[in-house]
């Protein structure tokens, strides 16, 4: 478990560098480029990633960027899928399944904001689902079942992707991560990690949780990584309750992603403003995979 040093977190300025990356991304964040101006074979495409997810299928490592949906190959090379969108929410779902929302870029046809948008042939075309024109969700996360829960200023979920109910959550949340089964969602805040075992319906501080910035569930569905405002690495292996310290990542983290890979450690992924950084294992060591 870890040591009280995580309780200091929130009366130094990392509390504060949370919340600033809260209001990082301007609700009227202009349009992306067009794909001209997309991820390179070498390199991510200049800007803030709002997500990080391994497909649920292949394991394949996706990045959401202000250009669009890019994947990236174990030898670390980048390649572009699909349209150029400003991606200011994506969750995979499935194999190949992703959920997003964010602003279209240059002659893409789709509403600005777009909503809630669904891919089910692994990021090259979008359908949109709801709220198009309506909400650009910042933290975005499904549930089991083919739920959703989003965050455009409100606390929304919905059950089907189409029709919303509105929820209340005690803090403004930067990331949102449900449990792969089950009705167990966690979420990041400048106030702390909060837990909801009902699907987003009430919420309760994870008092055994340090601060962090960004977090995520492994397909395991016990296995949870969260990076701290300063880039320490933690992981819990039992759902939450508790937390050890791995390693560190250098710097303020965008993004996460975990993997847990049968007879070997679990890999885990995360986007700072070095790049895309990556361990395999368990989160002791990391080495930059893809720069800027």
């Amino acid at each position: 478990m870890h040591t009280s040093r995580s309780k200091r977190y929130i009366l130094t300025a990392a509390a504060t560098t949370l919340a600033a990356a809260l209001t990082g991304c301007s609700d009227a964040a202009p349009a992306p480029a067009d794909a001209a101006s997309a991820a390179d074979a070498d390199r991510l495409p200049a800007g803030h990633v709002h997500g990080l997810a391994y497909d649920r299928g292949d394991d394949t490592l996706l990045v959401a960027t202000h250009q669009g949906l890019v994947e990236v190959s174990d030898d670390g090379t980048a390649a572009q899928l699909g349209p150029v969108i400003d991606l200011m929410g994506f969750t995979a779902t499935g194999s190949d399944r992703y959920l997003a929302s964010g602003h279209p870029g240059l002659r893409v046809d789709l509403p600005n904001p777009v909503g809630l948008i669904s891919s089910t042939d692994g990021g090259q075309t979008w359908t949109p689902l709801s709220r198009a024109g309506e909400s650009d969700f910042h933290a975005l996360t499904a549930l089991s079942g083919g739920g959703v829960i989003g965050y455009d200023g409100t606390l929304r979920r919905s059950t089907d992707g189409r029709t919303w109910e509105d929820l209340t959550i005690p803090a403004e949340p930067h990331t949102l991560a449900a449990a792969p089964e089950g009705s167990t969602v966690l979420a990041t805040t400048a106030q702390g990690v909060l837990r909801s075992t009902d699907a987003g319906g009430n919420w309760t501080p994870v008092n055994a949780a340090p601060l962090l910035q960004v977090l995520a569930w492994a397909d395991d569905g016990t296995t949870a990584v969260g990076v701290s405002p300063d880039g320490d690495v933690w992981a819990s292996t039992d759902a939450a309750a508790t937390w050890r310290r791995t390693g560190d990542v250098g710097a303020a983290p965008h993004a996460v992603a975990v993997a847990t890979r049968a007879g070997g450690p679990m890999e885990i992924a995360a986007v700072t403003d070095d790049g895309l950084l990556q361990s395999v294992d368990g989160g002791q060591a990391f080495t930059l995979l893809l720069g800027y």
